[in-house]
């Protein structure tokens, strides 16, 4: 699904998009990140910050300027631990005294299989994981998190990052990069799992969604639509890479330059993680397996029956 041409909003400027809730764009425009991050600012006396961003100075000086004088800084909420959501925190925190919360570092969340893939050896491939992160509060599934004017459900999304969570407020979500508009959020083994991502796209599909709020891009306003977009587009991979495999083993890497005939050159390292998520996937699904170990290089095949 194509970005909006008309989502270009002022970048360090803080923006009320609803009542009690500002977004700040960071300036970090990037073909992962589009326009930049949204740092959102939650409440009118007591201020969450939901990710805080890049490490930049001009957005650290653009969020403090934005707290009024009868406001104060009271959490510190960041969704995962990737380069362009999380390095911020801890600026902002030793500038203001707020807390910072998460479900924990860059390896909390991680499924069994993809702990065993990174115990192997597998490596990330390149997406930004912020290894320093570490929260001064871990947030659990289903907590609640409050402050005056307003209330936060936390609901565990692992799938792009095993660390990852999404915010329910009331009928509005704060979705990060698990649900976007502009694009399919990258899910790329063994930090990011396409089982869990799915499994988590199922658990928010439960709920009646007035509105997203995600990451990067503008707000979601059909967030039931959106969802079955998802699943349905990643269904679709999957339909795409076992026609390819009826053909014989391939790499991900050839996967991925076979399926994705229309993407830039300079983002197919990304589709060939996301081909190997699916391949991980359906090795899980015993629907494909790879020829000798695991890794990033294998050459995949059909199991029999499929």
């Amino acid at each position: 699904m194509l970005a909006p041409d008309d989502f270009d909003p002022p970048v360090l400027v803080p923006e009320e998009i609803a009542p009690g809730l500002r977004r700040i764009v960071a300036p970090n425009p990037s073909p992962m990140t589009y326009r930049g991050t949204n740092t959102y600012l939650l409440g009118t006396t007591d201020i969450a910050v939901i990710d805080p961003g890049p490490l930049d100075t001009a957005h650290l000086d653009a969020i403090c300027a934005a707290i009024g004088p009868s406001q104060r800084l009271s959490h510190i909420i960041v969704t995962h631990s990737h380069l362009d959501h999380s390095p911020l925190a801890r600026p902002l925190a030793n500038r203001t005294g707020a807390p910072v919360l998460a479900f924990g570092d860059a390896t909390a969340g991680r499924s069994t299989v993809m702990a065993q893939l990174a115990d192997a050896g597998m490596v990330s491939g390149g997406e930004g994981i912020d290894h320093d992160f570490a929260p001064d509060q871990r947030i659990e599934d289903g907590e609640v998190i409050s402050a005056e004017g307003w209330s936060l459900r936390v609901i565990h999304t692992p799938g792009h990052l095993g660390n990852h969570v999404a915010l329910g407020w009331g009928n509005r979500c704060f979705t990060a990069d698990h649900v976007m508009g502009w694009a399919t959020s990258i899910v790329s083994p063994p930090d990011g799992d396409l089982t869990d991502f799915m499994a988590s796209c199922q658990r928010l599909r439960t709920h009646d969604w007035e509105v997203f709020y995600p990451g990067h891009g503008a707000p979601v306003t059909d967030p039931r639509a959106r969802l079955d977009w998802l699943i349905s587009h990643r269904l679709s991979r999957e339909a795409s890479i076992l026609d390819q495999l009826g053909s014989g083993p391939a790499t991900a890497e050839a996967l991925a330059r076979a399926i994705y005939t229309e993407t830039p050159a300079a983002l197919l390292p990304a589709a060939t993680r996301n081909v190997l998520a699916h391949l991980v996937d359906l090795k899980l699904k015993n629907r494909a397996s790879p020829i000798g170990s695991l890794s990033e290089t294998a050459r995949f095949q059909l199991m029999p029956d499929t």
